[in-house]
This record gives C-alpha cells, structure tokens and sequence, in this order.
C-alpha cells in the first residue's frame, strides 16, 4: 500500500510537472496519372496502384527526413533548425493504401498546425525533383493533399488518467514484489507459533520492544504496571506451570546470539519471583560480559569466580537485593577459561549448595552459539530457557542453539520471544483487546508494602498511610455481629438468656440474628492445599496474600 501510494503521488507529480504537448495531423494521398502508366485499362489501373503503394513505403522516411525539415523551416521562416522540426515530424502508411498520414508534436498547437500543413505543401514539389527522370519530362508520381490540419485544442500529453493508472499499477506491482522478496530473504523469526515449531517447546512468553530498556532494564520496578512488567509476570507464571511433577530448581537464561536482552529478562524475572514470595538466588554466570550486577546495581568484583576458586566463602559472596528475598551472585574476577570453570565439580557442587537455601535459581548465561558456557550450565540445571529476538534472530541461528543444547542432552524448557514490536504488521498483540489498562486508579487506595524493595530502589521514604501488615490485621480481625436497630433491639432477649456464642457463630451472624434471618450457619471447610510448583513442600490455600506467608512467627491467623 505504502509503494502505490509513493508511485501515485509521483505520477501525479510528473502529469503536473509535465510540458503540454500538441498533436496536429495532416494527410497525402500518392497518385499515378494514366500518362506515366505502362499499360491501359484495368491492367494499367492495377499497375499504377501498386507502383504508388512501393513508393509511399519509401516517401514515409523523406517525410521524417532533414531535407524536408529546411524546406519547412524556409517555408515558415521559424527559427528552429531543421533537425529540431523533422524531429517534431512522424509519418505512417496504412497497410496496402496510398495515403501517408503526417503528425507533429509541438508545445504551441498553432505551431504544429502551420508545420503539418506545410509539409503537405512543401512535400509534393520535393517528390517532383525526386522523381523527374532525367532525360526530362513531368514526374509519373503525383502528391495531394487530401485532409488539411486542424488547429488541435486537447493536449494529447501528459494524459492523467493513464499516468494515475499506470503509478497505481506500477505501485501495486513494487509493493508486492517486494514483499515477496522480502518473506522469501528474510529468515528471521516473526511470531510465537514460528518461535515455537523452531525451538520444539512452549513459548512461555512475548516481550515487547522497548527503546529505553538499556537506560532502565529494571522495568518492574520503574515501571511496575507498565504492560512490558505484566510480560514478565506473565513469563514467571508460565514458568512456574512447565513441569509440575518436576519442580524447577535450577534454570539458565540463555540466547542464540548476542544482543537478544537475556541479561535484562533473567533481572526482571528473578525480581517478579521474589515479588511472588520465593527465595530466589539470581546468579550472573556470564563470565565473559557480565552485565547483571550494573543492572542490579551491585559490587561485581566478588562472586561467583571468588567461591569456586575459594577466595571467599558463599555467604560472603551473596548479596541481598530488596528486602531479601532476591539474592545475588555476581560474575567476580573474569577468568581466562570460564567454561572449564561452569563445568567443574565445584560448579556442581553450588549450584546444589544454592538449591537447598533458595526456591529457585536463575543463571545468566553466554550465547550458546559463540561459546559453550550455557550448554554446560545446561547439564547442570533443571533446564535452559532460550531468549529469540523478533525479527532479528534468524531461523538457522535458534536451529542451531537447539541442535547444541540436544547434543549435550541438556533440556530445553521453552523459548521466550523478546523485543516484538508494538507497531506495524509483525506486531503481536497483548493484552485482553479491550482497553483494559494496568495502570492504577488515581482515586483508588494503594497498599505499599512496608520496607519494600521498590521503594528502596525508588528511594522512595514509606508513605504514612497503613502498611499491608496492617492491612492484613484489619481483614482477618474476628467479624463482629451486626448491631440491629434501636426497635429490634428492644425485643431482643436479654443476653443472659442468650447461650454462648461458639466460634462459628463468631466468625458469621446466627439464624436468630435480626440482620440475617434466614442465613444458616456453616462452618468453616478447611482450606485446600497449594502446591508450591519451585518447591515439593504444599502449604494451605489462605486469603493472605505472598508477602503474609513470610511474615514473622506470631502474626494473626486467619
């Protein structure tokens, strides 16, 4: 559509930009007299007629010729030369007629008019010299005029309505063209159901393209109800439901190439599961361009080389990010054979190490096709999780990233389409369709949570309001009984007489209370259990909300 449209602009440009040119026509008719023929009577009819057809083949050409261009010029007295008239002269015979029809394009119609006439009057004297025989005599070819030429008033060029037509059609024909050529050149990987049949595992999410993700990646948490932060809730809820009968443990961030944001999506997902209420250890095993501890804004010096060499123990390498749930285990010093190291017992060793004291582990790793870090740290884990960039990773670059994590018998959990744009034809649309908006009501009440990370990395002072612990209290505090009105009261027994209310009668009005009187009593079903899919333990379903289940001992029950 974009090129019809640019052809139809430029087309209507060239009709308007373009010089008016006129067309004046004019018409000889070539004859043979009876005293120039060879014969009489019909044979002599039949003889002359193809002798004037031969030479009209031959006086098309002298028409268009320069001679015939000066004899105009001389004529007229015009102060153009002769080449530039015989240019404007064309000339045509009919097929087995004698008549040459004459034509002459010009920008002034009254010019080509005066030419087109005159070389009827000048052409026939020219054919008299040419055709004379020498020993002398009248020529045996005689040249009329049969049709004068009109004073023309249509321009006969440009002619909009077949220029429009041919830029739109020329157009059409580019556009589609090029978009042919450009499905059939371009491999690079366009949608989730491309993303998936490449990978041959679930895509566990779409992430979209933002320009401003490298001058702030941590987009939860300056952004947090952005529609890029729902992606990647959305992404740690599809991880969580990957395989239920093996709970994750372990899980690499990885990608095909460089430059497909794995180090910015491994971030936001390790600080979306810690919102969720996981203990969550986020371990930068990029050796060789480590970028989670800028993004994280922490000390990389010390890390993960540190512990597995022994220079520092584990608990001194940890780095608590927030409010503690999210730990963090930078690259430290960049060793000369980082994949030796990935792949040692010692690696082995912690990541068991780290297991045991966190629900999950997130590692960043390299590009699996530049360097094999990521396919070691993938016998190694629970899984990989392979990063593809929208229409910029290539189909025989993800194909080949497989082929190395099935080679080395590590499991591919899914794939996560990263940067998909938000506009034009290779977008893909998230959210429910229907204006629904992530943002908060600006009337609307908000619970912050008290000393949260996110208002630690804002720098943001708790607000005065309650927090959520108070909060919390306030919901779960015992429900008191309606207190009826004044008339109801006064036929209300005396409370001696009342028995004691048990504790289902506490938590919800009796059949005898005024307010409900028909509302039966029941009680409460014990909640059912919850599987925690990072962690084989199960834990009662409450009201309460993440951050309730890792408040202190002695906190109110529900």
């Amino acid at each position: 559509m974009v090129c019809a449209l640019v052809a139809l602009t430029a087309a209507i440009g060239v009709t308007l930009s373009s010089t008016k040119i006129y067309t004046a026509k004019s018409q000889l008719f070539v004859s043979v007299p009876e005293s120039g023929s060879g014969g009489d009577g019909a044979n002599g009819l039949v003889s002359n007629s193809q002798f004037s057809q031969q030479r009209v083949k031959s006086y098309v050409s002298v028409i268009t010729s320069i001679r015939t261009g000066s004899l105009v010029k001389a004529d007229l007295g015009l102060d153009e030369s002769a080449g530039t008239i015989a240019s404007k002269v064309a000339a045509s015979a009919p097929l087995d007629t004698v008549l040459i029809n004459v034509s002459v394009k010009d920008s002034d119609p009254a010019r080509a008019m005066a030419i087109a006439n005159s070389v009827g009057t000048v052409f026939p004297g020219l054919v008299d010299q040419l055709e004379k025989p020498r020993a002398g005599g009248t020529s045996p070819i005689s040249v009329k005029v049969s049709q004068s030429a009109e004073l023309p008033t249509v321009p006969t060029s440009p002619r909009p309505k077949l220029n429009l037509a041919l830029g739109l059609l020329v157009g059409l024909a580019v556009g589609v063209g090029g978009a042919v050529l450009r499905e059939t050149l371009d491999t690079s990987v366009k949608g989730p159901d491309h993303a998936q049949e490449l990978v041959g595992a679930p895509v566990l999410g779409a992430i979209s393209y933002d320009a401003d993700a490298s001058k702030k990646p941590l987009v939860v948490v300056h952004a947090p109800s952005s529609v890029r932060a729902e992606a990647f809730r959305q992404l740690r809820t599809n991880l969580q439901f990957v395989d239920i009968e093996h709970p994750l443990r372990s899980v690499v961030i990885t990608s095909s190439v460089p430059g497909e944001g794995k180090s910015t999506t491994t971030c936001n997902l390790a600080i979306t599961l810690a919102q969720a209420g996981l203990q969550v250890v986020l371990v930068e095993g990029d050796l060789r361009r480590p970028r989670i501890a800028d993004y994280m804004g922490m000390e990389g010096a010390v890390g993960l080389t540190s512990v597995l060499l022994g220079r520092t123990s584990l608990e001194d390498a940890l780095q608590p990010w927030g409010d503690g749930a999210l730990q963090v285990l930078a690259s430290g010093p960049l060793p000369p054979n980082p994949s030796e190291l990935l792949g040692s017992q010692g690696m082995q060793d912690l990541l068991r190490q780290l297991e045991g004291r966190a629900d999950i582990v997130l590692i960043d790793a390299p590009p699996l096709l530049p360097v094999t870090d990521a396919a070691v740290l993938g016998t190694l884990t629970s899984g990989l999780v392979m990063l593809i960039r929208s229409n910029q990773t290539r189909r025989e670059q993800v194909a080949r990233a497989v082929a190395t994590v099935n080679a080395v018998g590590a499991t591919l959990l899914g794939g996560v389409l990263n940067m998909v744009p938000t506009r034009g034809p290779d977008a893909y649309s998230y959210g429910y369709g229907y204006g629904y908006s992530y943002k908060p009501s600006a009337t609307a009440g908000r619970l912050t949570p008290i000393d949260s990370h996110v208002a630690h990395a804002r720098g943001a002072a708790t607000p005065n309001e309650p927090g959520i612990r108070a909060h919390l209290e306030a919901v779960r505090a015992p429900a008191s009984r309606p207190e009826p009105p004044a008339a109801q009261r006064e036929q209300t027994p005396p409370a001696a007489t009342e028995p004691a209310p048990t504790p289902a009668a506490t938590a919800a009005p009796s059949p005898e209370s005024p307010a409900f009187p028909s509302a039966p009593v029941v009680a409460p079903a014990e909640p059912p259990a919850q599987v925690d899919y990072f962690s084989k333990a199960t834990t009662p379903t409450t009201t309460d909300s993440w951050w309730e289940r890792n408040d202190e001992p002695g906190s109110p029950a529900t």
